[in-house]
């Protein structure tokens, strides 16, 4: 049954208002450490802790809201969803669900430099210890197991890479190309950026890279799928969207499927190497010693004991131990990386082994988790939530897709093991 006119205004107005109310909340800019950290432990030959506290982020990250005013305003339009929208409505469950994890960032933030950090992390985003069922290895013990195959890849000269002989600027300029092809028409910008700590990151309509970075033209094509068509497209589709304009906004529920969603782009599209996938494994590994109780100095030293470089070790130590203190419990947002391509993979092979094709796209629709799937089919049905505007091309051409799925969950029942054993002489 289609929505009446009235219905839907009401889900336009209150949707808008939670647009409005989370646009001075800007997480990764509230926790991360400037240039100066990381030049003072450079200088101290790494040996010295970096000088980070609770007081460090109320001078160099303020947050630019009063918590106490904007955890209100929250609480205020959550009422006011149950109110005009009837508590039983699919809307209702998304809304009221973006409402109170916005009043947990909210709290997360005045958490920073505090020991209540660790644990608003882990509820927002997960711990490294979570299973995806009971039995199930968690979430480092699988990324233990893939460690060990990309060790013995990258061990092979033919996995080396390109030197990164690419300066930002030829970056920008070559993906301000491949945004202006795949986003003719929605004004998407690529720019220098001095004030992130990853190599590139996305916006609501650019994607930032960082200034003094090198990269090649593997990056580069990372780059167009991860930030690109996964992370502008969905942040499109979900502003495109007539009455749901909160699906553009990211809430941390969602960043384990988008970051997934993201990572399996980049592997479907041979676009992702070993080498990408070893810094997404270490970073799970990070936030593990971290939850275990290491310091920022304790995770430098594991990672550069894993050959990574000492800005690759910087970098990766300083994304788990952000907002957070150098000896405190981390923020986890990096195991939504790995944590998510094993959720949305599944998910998507039972699709196809079921055959529900038509289910796949619906991941582009916005910033959703898989669990909203089947109420966002409702809201299609509704009239309240359009299909997605854009979907990358192996989504939206699922032939070759659906053939590699359907193969993977194939091979997947085979027994590796007796694989091993049958197959020792031919690898010897």
């Amino acid at each position: 049954m289609a929505a009446t006119p009235e219905y839907l205004a009401a889900v336009k107005l209150l949707s808008d208002r939670i647009v409005e109310a989370q646009k001075p909340i800007r997480i990764l800019d509230a926790v991360k450490w400037n240039h100066q950290i990381k030049q003072e432990f450079f200088k101290s030959k790494f040996k010295s802790l970096p000088k980070v506290d609770a007081a460090y982020y109320t001078q160099h990250c303020p947050l630019g809201f009063d918590p106490h005013t904007k955890r209100k305003e929250f609480h205020d339009i959550e009422r006011d969803i149950n109110r005009q929208l009837g508590q039983l409505s699919p809307v209702t469950g998304m809304m009221r669900r973006a409402c109170r994890e916005y009043q947990m960032v909210v709290r997360l933030l005045e958490a920073r430099g505090g020991e209540e950090f660790g644990d608003l992390s882990q509820e927002l985003y997960g711990s490294a210890s979570d299973v995806f069922h009971a039995g199930d290895p968690t979430v480092a013990e699988l990324g233990t197991n893939m460690e060990e195959t990309l060790v013995n890849l990258l061990k092979h000269s033919s996995m080396n890479e390109d030197a990164k002989t690419i300066d930002a600027e030829t970056a920008v300029q070559e993906l301000n190309k491949r945004m202006a092809h795949v986003f003719p028409n929605d004004g998407i910008r690529v720019m220098i950026s001095d004030g992130i700590t990853a190599d590139a990151a996305a916006g609501t309509d650019y994607i930032k890279i960082r200034k003094g970075a090198l990269l090649n033209n593997n990056d580069i094509d990372v780059l167009e799928a991860h930030e690109g068509w996964v992370h502008l497209g969905t942040t499109l589709n979900g502003m495109a969207q007539p009455y749901c304009t909160f699906l553009g906004k990211g809430q941390p529920s969602a960043t384990v499927t988008q970051e997934g969603l993201a990572v399996l782009t980049e592997i479907i599209t041979l676009r992702s190497t070993p080498s990408r996938l070893y810094k997404l494994i270490n970073r799970v590994r990070a936030v593990t010693l971290a939850e275990d109780g290491a310091n920022f100095i304790d995770v430098f030293n594991y990672l550069r004991s894993k050959e990574l470089n000492e800005d690759d070790s910087y970098v990766i130590a300083s994304r788990v131990f952000r907002g957070s203190t150098p000896t405190g419990r981390p923020f986890t947002k990096d195991i939504s990386y790995m944590k998510g391509f094993v959720q949305t993979f599944n998910f998507m092979r039972l699709a196809v082994a079921q055959g529900k094709l038509e289910k796949l796209p619906l991941l582009f629709v916005g910033k959703i988790q898989l669990e909203d799937l089947s109420t966002i089919e409702q809201l299609m049905q509704e009239g309240i939530v359009l299909a997605p505007k854009f979907v990358p091309p192996h989504f939206a051409d699922l032939k070759g897709l659906a053939a590699w799925l359907s193969f993977s969950r194939f091979i997947a029942a085979l027994n590796f093991q007796q694989l091993e054993s049958d197959y020792a002489s031919l690898l010897s």
